[in-house]
């Protein structure tokens, strides 16, 4: 399984993983466009996993690599890759050769992990070494026994809502991939006062009002009040004394670093059961690549600025069960960002639509390079890390 050579710079779709809190845990590598060997993908992932301190960035998630002819795979080409991070993704088909089952079981006592894509039959799974199962578990559910026979972590890929989760949870899965986070539960009516208090805020945000505007809203929204001052007290600050009042808060943030904080922290109010927001590293990822992207492109602050709102507003009409026009309507926002938020249009739309799916030519266009992409990415998932554990 040699490396290509003369290959452009790999592209990759990073898929985020959550456990049943929606808390992530690991990066589906999904490389885009890897080429026609069955080993390009692989060779892609083994590509951008030999970036400096990778792992450090995206610390302390797994992360899963797919291996399409693991019969082919060699120690070596593992040597770089640390096997506590590291877990190989095989297609179920390719399991029931028996080359493969003694190259997979001896990678397994190396210390490598081995998740299976699909449902072996027999003890096809055990004799790989394999401790995992990912099934696209959208509709239907894998044989009980198939899960029972593997300590796990097990995957659920396809999980449309969090219905979904709850039902894959029960049948005995611990890890879940879908779309789940841009499909909440629209059964319980909407908080029309809620509502309304963030367009407000958002509002104020975005024409930049007063601080004490700012402080007069975030009074009447307890959950958005506590969220702040949590997040001021936290690590990420390190203060050698705790804020109590939100006049402080303001002023230990800045005004700049408190509408970045203020409109992630619209994704971090608590739902109904408790759980956190899964839209809050979603947002927080768009907003931070949008905003490095901008800042590769050379722009300037305000730019950059204007780059991170189109980010995070990108879901707003998810996070608010409005369309977008509507929401648009309420706020006083650049018409660069409105014209991306509603059209994907202009120079920040482009962006926008490079950090939902990726596209070699469109970067090519943008005037950036895969590489360059690929570390926007990195830093981007390192920052949602952050936000999350500070939130």
């Amino acid at each position: 399984m040699s490396a290509p050579e003369n290959k452009p710079f790999p592209l990759v779709e990073l898929q985020a993983v959550s456990d049943a809190r929606y808390a992530w845990v690991a990066l589906l590598l999904h490389p885009v466009a890897a080429g026609e060997q069955d080993d390009a993908p692989f060779q892609a992932a083994l590509t951008l996993l030999k970036t400096p301190e990778v792992f450090d960035l995206l610390a302390p998630l797994d992360l899963v690599i797919p291996v399409a002819a693991p019969a082919r795979l060699e120690l070596s080409q593992l040597s770089a890759l640390p096997p506590n991070r590291v877990i190989l993704r095989v297609p179920a088909a390719a399991c029931a050769d028996l080359t493969t089952q003694k190259k997979l079981a001896s990678l397994a006592e190396a210390g490598y992990r081995t998740m299976i894509e699909g449902v072996t039959s027999g003890s096809t799974a055990t004799l790989c070494g394999a401790r995992a199962l990912m099934v696209d578990a959208a509709t239907t559910l894998p044989p009980m026994v198939a899960l029972v026979g593997q300590p796990g972590p097990h995957l659920a890929t396809g999980m449309p809502n969090e219905a979904r989760i709850v039902a894959c949870a029960e049948a005995g899965f611990s890890w879940f991939a879908g779309e789940f986070a841009c499909n909440p539960d629209r059964d319980s009516p909407a908080d029309g006062t809620t509502r309304k208090r963030l367009l407000a805020l958002l509002g104020l945000l975005a024409r930049d009002a007063d601080t004490c505007e700012l402080e007069v809203l975030l009074k009447q929204d307890p959950s958005l009040s506590y969220h702040l001052l949590k997040l001021v007290n936290s690590a990420a600050f390190a203060l050698s004394s705790p804020v109590h009042s939100f006049s402080q808060a303001i002023t230990v943030l800045g005004r700049r670093q408190l509408q970045r904080w203020l409109q992630l922290l619209l994704y971090a109010r608590q739902q109904d059961d408790g759980l956190p927001n899964p839209l809050l590293p979603l947002a927080a990822v768009r907003a931070a690549q949008m905003e490095a992207l901008l800042r590769a492109q050379g722009g300037s602050r305000d730019q950059q600025d204007m780059a991170f709102v189109a980010g995070v507003f990108s879901l707003l009409d998810v996070l608010l069960g409005m369309t977008m026009t509507e929401i648009v309507a309420a706020l006083s926002l650049d018409l660069d960002v409105v014209m991306a938020l509603l059209d994907r249009a202009g120079p920040l739309g482009v962006l926008l639509q490079l950090v939902e799916g990726h596209d070699r030519a469109a970067l090519a266009q943008a005037g950036i390079d895969a590489e360059a992409f690929w570390q926007t990415q990195l830093h981007a998932h390192q920052w949602a890390l952050q936000v999350s554990r500070s939130l």
